[in-house]
């Protein structure tokens, strides 16, 4: 199995909760923080989240913040990361078929709870497409 990270910023932190609790029954996820929802600097742990996904080949991370634009944007300055800003099911979708995303970002204030829980199903269950998409990742 996969290994599934996840962390937030303070403006992330109930999002997080939920997805943490959500998928308790059906995967392992494996929090980096924070523990609470008291203010933090979000680059903190969205570096800390894609070291560990840059180094554990075939793991996932998701991605918590405000808008989940910071982190997506700290997250992919990581060497092999490929952090997805995700607000539908297509460009989730896409984001795994054609970009082979490894990490998902979200934004707490942008998507509903129920959103995001759907979005992340998405992303941990679509497959890389690889062919003519391969050659252009390694491109990156």
């Amino acid at each position: 199995m996969n290994n599934i990270y996840i962390a937030s910023d303070h403006a992330g932190f109930k999002l997080k909760r939920y997805l943490i609790f959500k998928f308790s029954k059906t995967k392992k996820i494996i929090d980096l923080g924070p523990k609470s929802d008291v203010s933090v600097d979000y680059p903190e742990f969205a570096k800390k989240l894609s070291k560990k996904v840059a180094s554990k080949r075939g793991s996932f991370g998701i991605l918590v913040c405000g808008s989940g634009m910071g982190m997506s944007i700290t997250a992919n300055k990581t060497k092999n990361i490929r952090a997805a800003l995700c607000y539908s099911d297509k460009n989730t979708k896409l984001s795994r078929l054609h970009n082979n995303a490894n990490i998902i970002t979200l934004g707490e204030r942008l998507i509903s709870k129920k959103k995001a829980f759907n979005l992340v199903k998405i992303f941990l269950g679509t497959k890389f497409e690889g062919g003519r998409h391969l050659r252009r990742i390694k491109k990156m």
